[in-house]
């Protein structure tokens, strides 16, 4: 009988997932060697080819596990069973506070996926257009015939346009966290930016990280 997997092993696995992560988002998928991941893990090569048999096994595992978490998100918000509007806004924060602790994962995620085998890369994409599925769906309640005019999708992916890069401007010691920004861009999208100032969620004449941004 073969010997089943340690206790560990699932805790080791994910433990190699995370600094994989890091360090394809930071070098590239093609430019980070199994020997640097298995620096970076405090293991030996040979240990690492126990959990992994490759890379591709790994950046598989990354962007899978990332989707599932973010599919996961999904299904706990329709298990509020709220309405319309604080439907889409719950979305858009809990995305945005997961946003802001996976930000190697989402890194990976968008530019390391077209690195896998079809079958693998397929398998994700799927995962992918289920998430902007149900960001559709929701934005389609929030201002039904979106879906009629072909409009649903393209106003999702404006709003992931909006959120999905959010960590290349947004700094940890800045003043606004994630969790602030969420309401400012669900009532951006739902608003405009002219119904932004009147939710008092900006105040005019206050410098912002972006503006320091623009101001560079």
């Amino acid at each position: 009988m073969a010997r089943g997997k340690s206790p560990s092993f699932e805790v080791q696995r994910g433990a190699i997932l995370q600094e994989a992560a890091r360090l394809f988002a930071d070098k590239g998928f093609h430019n980070a060697s199994m020997a640097e991941l298995a620096k970076a893990c405090g293991v030996s090569k040979p240990l690492l080819y126990h959990y992994y048999r490759d890379k591709e096994h790994i950046l598989f595992d990354i962007a899978d596990s990332y989707m599932d978490q973010l599919l996961a998100i999904v299904a706990g918000v329709e298990a509020q069973d709220l309405e319309a509007e604080p439907h889409l806004a719950a979305l858009v924060m809990r995305f945005m506070e997961e946003y802001e602790h996976s930000q190697s994962q989402h890194v990976v995620l968008v530019q390391d996926v077209k690195f896998l085998q079809a079958a693998q890369e397929e398998y994700v994409v799927g995962k992918q257009r289920k998430v902007v599925a149900a960001f559709a769906e929701a934005i389609e309640r929030v201002e039904p015939g979106l879906r009629d005019r072909s409009l649903d999708k393209p106003v999702a992916m404006i709003l992931f346009g909006m959120i999905n890069w959010t960590f290349t401007w947004l700094r940890a010691d800045g003043r606004f966290t994630y969790a602030d920004m969420a309401p400012v861009v669900t009532a951006i999208l739902l608003n405009g930016v002219k119904g932004l100032l009147q939710t008092g969620l900006v105040v005019p004449g206050r410098n912002t990280d972006l503006e320091a941004v623009a101001s560079d």
